[in-house]
């Protein structure tokens, strides 16, 4: 895959994603939202915010797991987790 197909695919996932009613279980939830962060930001590992400290503890977790990924693969694998569970 080309760098500006991965791009591509990846704005369109992500839409698919954004559009989606389906309900997913926390562990998919957290995969979606790690890989995002990863493929995302620019400045290194993303802190989770908010009040919640169980879930903000799941998160960071979530973010460890993919630490050291490019940005190119994290897109991938987005892509193909949006694929494997939003039909269409």
């Amino acid at each position: 895959m080309y760098p500006e197909n991965v791009d591509k695919e990846f704005m369109e996932a992500y839409k698919k994603a954004s559009r989606t009613s389906q309900k997913f279980p926390p562990d998919i939830m957290l995969q979606f939202y790690a890989y995002y962060k990863q493929a995302t930001e620019q400045e290194g590992i993303y802190t989770p915010s908010g009040e919640d400290d169980v879930r903000n503890a799941f998160k960071l977790n979530a973010l460890l797991q993919v630490k050291g990924m490019s940005t190119k693969e994290a897109k991938q694998k987005y892509i193909e987790l949006v694929n494997k569970h939003i039909p269409g």
